[in-house]
Parts: structure tokens; C-alpha cells; sequence
């Protein structure tokens, strides 16, 4: 009981040092509201619609005009300038004005009509991954669309029926089913693991934060003092208040995730309330193993941030696992935000059992020990080393 009073002791100290700073409010409460709200919102439609393209009609007839009017009635693509050349449109998109331009030349529908094969092309900025992407598609689908009405006219005039025409065209009729997300709704591809993700990094932060903040103003003795010099007491009943409101945080997420917007959640909500229960302690038990790594509150921070950013890509919700090199696919397994990952797929999306992802569970656990390793080594900073920047 002595020892549990002395954890909420320190507890209790450590809600009045978090409400007398306003960082605390700033990096626990507002960065994450304003983060969830961005995103969630960011595209409220699914998709970004009316993206602006551009278009070079060196052929400007009545039928490339239908092409380019169909195209312009896709949600994504929004032709916002015709140009005179390719040069003007390369600058337009050089520029930032426009992040794809189709380019009909000269004669295109000449060849079309005598049965020779004309080529069209279309450019765009790779570098705006996913509005570059979008309207790539537009203009691909468009370009068959076009192909398949040139032949389809031309069948017709030979005397073909719908249905011959149509065996012709399209032997094997294809149908895609996008699984578990059949809208392809981008922001459930992006939320459910980003928003995770920016609540990782700022736990880490903040956990290091106020571990170092300590031994800035000099008070860690005191604080060790509290615990009777046992530094799992202290460091208990210090991160105790912050995952306590991290939990609330992620409980908020969570309901805007699959409250508000209704993304899929196939096996229910406990499954993602306790993965977020397991990055947030996974978090927190990393931060103080990065405080027992270095007596710098900077370098810390730097490796907490460094371990953080390189989470997104890695956890693989960008860039297919599969295709990582052998080296990155180990070296995935020591990060919270992919286990994360694998059980939030595994959960929410496919809505296997729980005892499906036991592995990457009992892997979030494991690393809680992290900081045993270093608390000796921790202590001794806490009691012996002066601040440093």
C-alpha cells in the first residue's frame, strides 16, 4: 500500500507540473485534436475530386473535343486550361498549375477513321503522388474508352452487331472487387494508420520531455525522493497521468474513425481499442528507453522523432511489406506503428479472430521491457548529470 501511495503521490505531482505548462495542453490535447480533424476532413468525399489538368489538342476536332469533354466530366480531372503546345503545358506543370496535360496530336483522328492505330499521350507530375496517380487513371481510362468507341463505330459500319462488336472489343469481360474498402476511399487508407502514427511520435516526445525536464530545473532528486529512490515507482507514477489522457486522446480517435465516419471495423471495436492501449504503453516504454540511451533531453528527442517518422513508411501501409529488402523487413519488426498495423488489418478490415494476430500482440508487449534494460543506467543520469542542451 506505501508503494502505491507514493505512485500516486508522484501522480498527482506530475497532473499539477502538466497543468502548469502549457506544451502539455499544446502536444497532448491540440496538435492531436487538429491533426484528427485535418485529416478525417481532408477528404470528407473519399477521393480528391476536380484536379487540375490541362490539355494539347494539336487536332481540334469534333471528336477529340467529345474525348476531352468526357474527360473533363470525370470526378477527379478538371481541365482548367487548353494549351497551345507541349512546351506551354511542361512549364503549366512544371509550375505547379496543373499536375497532368493529354496531348491529342495532329492527324489523330484521320488515323483513327482509316483503321490505323493513332497514339495519344498523357504527362504527369510524379512527384504529387496521389493527384498524379488519379488523374494517370482518368487518362488512361478515358484513352480506352476512346479506342474501344473508335473500333466499336467502326465494327458496326462492317455490319457487326452490338454483341459481335462487343466479343470483339472485349472477349473477357473483367470485374473488379476492391475488398474491404470497394470505394477505394483514400482517407481510410491514410487515417487509420497516420492518425496512430502522429499519436506515437508526440507520446514518445512528451514522455521523454518530462523525464528530462526534471533533471533541467534540478528537481529529480525530489522526484526519485517521492519513490524512496526506486526509479520504476517514479517513472510509473509520472507517465501515469499521460496515458491516462493519451487513452482518452486515442478513445477520440477511435470515434471518429468509426463513429463519425463509419470506416470499416469488422470485428468490432474492442479489438482496435486494445491495439491503441498497446502503442500507447509500447510508446511510452520507448521513450524512456531513449532517455536511458543518451543524457541529453536534444538527443532523445531526436532519436524519439527519428524512430517515429521512419514508423510510416516502414509499418507498410504505404509500400508493400513484400517488396521491402530483406534487411527492412527485420528491421520492420522493431517498430509499435507496424505491429499496429498488422492487427488493425487483421481486426478491422479482414475481422479475423483476435487470437490471429497473438504475435504481433505478444511483440507490442514485449516491448515494455525495453526500459528495464536501461533503468539502472537511467537513474544514474537522473542523480548524477547536470542538464545538458
Amino acid at each position: 500500500m506505501n508503494g502505491l501511495r507514493q505512485v500516486l503521490a508522484i501522480a498527482k505531482r506530475e497532473q499539477k507540473r502538466m497543468m502548469a505548462r502549457g506544451i502539455y495542453t499544446f502536444c497532448i490535447i491540440l496538435a492531436p485534436i487538429v491533426a484528427f480533424l485535418f485529416f478525417t476532413t481532408l477528404m470528407g468525399e473519399g477521393l480528391p475530386a476536380d484536379l487540375p489538368a490541362g490539355v494539347v489538342d494539336e487536332d481540334n476536332t469534333a471528336t477529340t473535343r467529345e474525348v476531352i469533354r468526357n474527360l473533363d466530366s470525370f470526378q477527379q480531372t478538371n481541365i482548367i486550361e487548353h494549351y497551345p503546345d507541349v512546351a506551354a503545358a511542361r512549364k503549366a506543370m512544371q509550375q505547379g498549375k496543373i499536375y497532368a496535360f493529354y496531348y491529342i496530336p495532329k492527324g489523330t483522328t484521320q488515323l483513327a477513321i482509316s483503321g490505323k492505330q493513332p497514339t495519344v499521350s498523357f504527362y504527369t507530375a510524379a512527384s504529387y503522388l496521389i493527384p498524379a496517380s488519379l488523374e494517370y487513371r482518368d487518362m488512361k481510362m478515358m484513352s480506352e474508352y476512346a479506342s474501344g468507341a473508335v473500333g466499336r463505330a467502326t465494327l458496326y459500319a462492317k455490319g457487326y452487331t452490338e454483341s459481335q462488336a462487343m466479343a470483339v472489343l472485349q472477349p473477357i469481360k473483367m470485374e473488379m472487387h476492391a475488398v474491404n474498402n470497394p470505394s477505394l476511399n483514400y482517407s481510410i487508407y491514410l487515417c487509420n494508420t497516420i492518425l496512430p502514427g502522429i499519436i506515437m511520435l508526440l507520446i514518445m516526445q512528451v514522455a521523454i520531455y518530462s523525464i528530462y525536464v526534471e533533471m533541467k530545473e534540478e528537481t529529480a532528486k525530489e522526484w526519485l525522493g517521492m519513490a524512496d529512490n526506486d526509479i520504476v515507482k517514479a517513472l510509473i507514477g509520472k507517465l501515469l497521468p499521460q496515458m491516462v489522457i493519451w487513452a482518452l486522446m486515442a478513445l477520440f480517435c477511435l470515434f471518429l474513425l468509426y463513429g463519425v465516419w463509419r470506416f470499416p471495423l469488422n470485428s468490432g471495436i474492442w479489438p482496435m481499442i486494445l491495439n491503441m492501449f498497446l502503442l500507447i504503453n509500447s510508446s511510452l516504454a520507448l521513450g524512456v528507453f531513449f532517455c536511458g540511451l543518451v543524457p541529453s533531453l536534444r538527443w532523445a528527442l531526436s532519436l524519439a522523432t527519428l524512430w517515429g517518422v521512419l514508423s510510416f513508411p516502414i509499418s507498410g501501409f504505404s509500400f508493400p511489406h513484400m517488396a521491402f529488402p530483406d534487411t527492412l523487413k527485420g528491421l520492420a519488426w522493431l517498430f509499435p506503428l507496424r505491429h499496429y498495423f498488422l492487427i488493425y488489418v487483421d481486426q478491422a478490415l479482414n475481422g479475423l479472430p483476435l487470437y490471429y494476430s497473438w504475435l504481433n500482440i505478444a511483440i507490442m508487449l514485449a516491448f515494455w521491457g525495453l526500459p528495464i534494460m536501461l533503468l539502472g543506467r537511467l537513474k544514474k543520469f537522473l542523480l548524477e548529470y547536470h542538464y545538458t542542451h
